[in-house]
């Protein structure tokens, strides 16, 4: 089935900063010609658990736009480049919109965050043993920080209130393998 399906074509719409918009002319088995909306993530990114030592992880609560309102997730950012380590990025992310630092990361899983469209990948890391540090956020940026038990976080998911891939993904995958 998979060498059915073959794209015979890529149309640019629109090139963003972060992402590129295309259509994609896809040859169907039977013959047909779709088109596909693709949004190409250019250089991907990274994420991170941030536990403190009482066990509550930190949260970073900020206005998205595409739902016109704030979210609560964990710390994420895109990398600088396709070929920056995403422990690095990781690393500053979490420097920058937390103000704590951390020595080791360990990875913890790797998502695809939309399937259907977009190419976007993320890695998310775990950080133990945060050193204090200072805030280091862009000037468009607005972060506050929040720390929650697992279980509240938990609890927001399964009522709709945090909805946000990356940080479901990693909040259940941290729960299953550290409780």
């Amino acid at each position: 089935m998979e060498q059915m399906v073959k794209r015979i074509g890529r149309e640019l719409k629109y090139q963003g900063t972060i992402v590129d918009f295309y259509t994609d002319y896809m040859q169907m088995p039977n013959g047909h010609v779709a088109e596909w909306d693709y949004i190409e993530h250019r250089k991907g990114a990274a994420a991170v658990v941030a536990v403190l030592p009482d066990g509550r992880l930190l949260m970073v609560k900020q206005y998205r736009n595409a739902l016109e309102r704030f979210t609560l997730e964990i710390p994420a950012g895109a990398r600088d480049s396709k070929e920056e380590p995403t422990s690095v990025c990781a690393a500053r992310e979490l420097e920058e919109e937390t103000g704590y630092r951390c020595e080791n990361l360990e990875f913890l899983i790797s998502i695809k965050t939309t399937v259907a469209f977009c190419n976007e990948n993320i890695d998310i890391y775990v950080a133990r043993d945060l050193i204090p540090s200072h805030q280091h956020l862009d000037p468009d940026e607005y972060v506050e920080l929040e720390a929650h038990t697992v279980e509240e976080l938990c609890g927001w998911i399964y009522q709709g209130k945090i909805q946000d891939s990356k940080t479901v993904a990693a909040i259940m995958a941290y729960k299953d393998k550290y409780e």
